[in-house]
């Protein structure tokens, strides 16, 4: 998430309010007043954000930045005494999400968050951040961790975006174990969402493998928990992080979902982030993304052919094969999303995905501009 420091006063436990410019008569204690010169804290908000460090606070909770150019009127922010300003939403961006837990109960080799053994209950946090979710927000994604150690609390998060945000679709990225459970499937079914799609990573077409590469014995029931799902009708996504350990069978693996589980509403090949886990991992993990552009174009054309839809994330058009750029998708966060100098003057900047900022000094050696495009890169 996106964070800004500042010198934080008066602040003892985290605030958390949505940005806004303006002065208000009424509903203030949600709102986090940003002035660029604010000569003290008005009364009744949650805090004030100002640049003035000469600001009077009469004992009342404000921090003082080097700009305020980064806030955006709608935006949701925590401030602790730190001094450390989270943003857990941001107005303009297509990539909000909601973390459910940090813990999990897989260990993935490539991991980019690590899981943690322990936490505080983060339900009452979220219920709260969402009511101050711009009521226009196009897609909400629900993370973690694993959401669905946290129970039946997710089927309450999920009703509450329904009731807070009924326009809202969302996104569940799950490891889908806890779906083996017929009980709990029906659960989610029963939240009648009206556009809601349910994420999972499958790693390998042979059951060993995509174990070790989780680091639980959960093939099976993940298998499980897409048949349970797809008995309730629910739309479901497969995710594919490429790498080392997964290129060489992306085709047989294509050819599996195929035949398996024909009901999936798309698949998604995904470079891999190099920070968490990965980075610990990055020998037994790195390959150039152009050495396996063999393996991955026969796998997304074999989906493509039999009527299921491919999506390519986090990859580089230049990288990429001509044919299968059109499946290519803007999908890295906006906050760590960046290109490098190789990109400068690129005829597809706006319309590639750009780099993890993790991967600013890890990426394929074939980067380059392109000057000209010789042919449309849409579906």
């Amino acid at each position: 998430m996106k964070q800004i420091q500042c010198k934080s006063f008066n602040i003892e436990e985290d605030v958390v309010g949505r940005i806004t410019f303006r002065k208000k008569l009424f509903n203030r204690s949600k709102e986090i007043w940003v002035s660029k010169d604010a000569s003290s804290p008005i009364f009744g908000y949650a805090a004030t954000i100002t640049t003035n460090e000469n600001i009077v606070s009469n004992g009342k909770p404000y921090c003082v930045v080097n700009s305020i150019e980064g806030f955006n009127e709608g935006d949701v922010v925590v401030i602790n005494k730190r001094g450390e300003i989270v943003f857990v939403y941001e107005v303009k961006s297509n990539h909000n999400a909601i973390m459910a837990t940090e813990r999990c109960n897989h260990r993935c080799i490539m991991c980019p968050q690590p899981p943690i053994l322990q936490e505080k209950d983060k339900t009452p946090f979220n219920l709260k951040l969402i009511s101050l979710f711009d009521k226009s927000t196009q897609e909400i994604g629900i993370t973690g961790g694993e959401p669905t150690l946290i129970g039946d609390n997710l089927f309450i998060l999920i009703n509450h975006i329904k009731k807070e945000l009924p326009k809202t679709a969302i996104s569940i990225l799950s490891n889908g174990v806890k779906f083996a459970d017929k009980e709990y499937a029906m659960k989610l079914a029963k939240c009648r969402h009206h556009d809601l799609q349910i994420d999972i990573p499958l790693f390998s077409d042979i059951a060993e493998e995509h174990n070790r590469i989780v680091g639980a014995k959960t093939f099976y029931k993940t298998v499980q928990g897409l048949y349970n799902l797809a008995l309730f009708h629910q739309r479901i996504g497969l995710r594919i992080v490429v790498h080392k350990q997964t290129y060489r069978r992306l085709p047989q693996l294509a050819d599996y979902i195929y035949h398996n589980f024909p009901f999936v509403a798309q698949v998604a090949f995904m470079q891999m982030e190099t920070t968490g886990l990965a980075k610990e991992n990055l020998d037994k993990l790195w390959i150039d993304p152009y050495d396996y552009n063999m393996e991955l174009r026969e796998a997304v054309l074999l989906l493509a052919d039999r009527g299921i839809k491919p999506y390519i994330y986090n990859a580089q058009l230049c990288v990429l094969p001509d044919d299968i750029r059109c499946y290519a998708q803007q999908s890295i966060s906006d906050w760590k999303d960046i290109y490098i100098s190789e990109c400068d003057g690129c005829m597809l900047r706006g319309q590639c995905a750009g780099f993890f900022e993790s991967n600013r000094n890890i990426h394929s050696t074939h980067i380059k501009k392109v000057e000209n495009i010789s042919s449309d890169i849409s579906c």
